[in-house]
């Protein structure tokens, strides 16, 4: 998981580099929430106009739901419109949002074995706030739908999937660097 996360960060900074060299147009940032639920989330944004930006975010868990293991990742392509008389990527924001999550399910009591592939999509709303022109600290939150089919492989467990389907609640505070 460690080289995962660098060479996801590493390939977000090259990424960024090579984008338009105005500063402050590109933010890499980590979700600090995600690891209270056994989560590594990712994020690169790129400011594209004054007031638009266009940010991927990446993640990979190892989380439980009651009885049942999940392992995978998911990408959240999202669209950010800003609202706020600062350029992007600061101030207030509302973004629409996907989401594709692929996961391998493991439920140890039955021994049974799944996938889980879901794809959805929500809005968030949220501030960013860049300090010294480097540092910056995002707040989002808003509603979510995904919708998926759970494979058994093997085995006679019914999986529970718990927020990685249905409607549930976007949220995050992330921390990062400006470039």
């Amino acid at each position: 998981m460690k080289k995962t996360i660098f060479a996801t960060t590493l390939i977000l900074a090259v990424i960024g580099s090579i984008s338009t060299a105005q500063a402050q147009n590109n933010v890499v940032k980590i979700n600090i929430l995600s690891p209270i639920v056994r989560t590594i989330s990712v994020f690169y944004e790129n400011a594209i106009q004054e007031d638009k930006s266009f940010q991927l975010g990446f993640f990979y868990t190892g989380a439980s739901v009651t009885d049942t293991k999940f392992r995978g990742f998911g990408i959240t392509p999202e669209f950010r419109f800003y609202l706020s008389e600062t350029s992007a990527p600061e101030g207030v924001y509302v973004a629409p949002f996907l989401k594709y999550q692929n996961f391998d399910l493991t439920e140890e009591i039955t021994d049974s074995k799944a996938t889980l592939s879901t794809f959805g999509g929500g809005v968030v709303i949220g501030k960013q706030w860049l300090f010294k022109e480097k540092i910056t600290l995002d707040a989002f939150l808003g509603p979510n739908f995904n919708s998926g089919d759970v494979k058994v492989e093997s085995g006679n467990a019914s999986f529970s999937t718990g927020a990685f389907e249905g409607f549930g609640l976007r949220l995050g505070l992330t921390f990062g660097l400006a470039f």
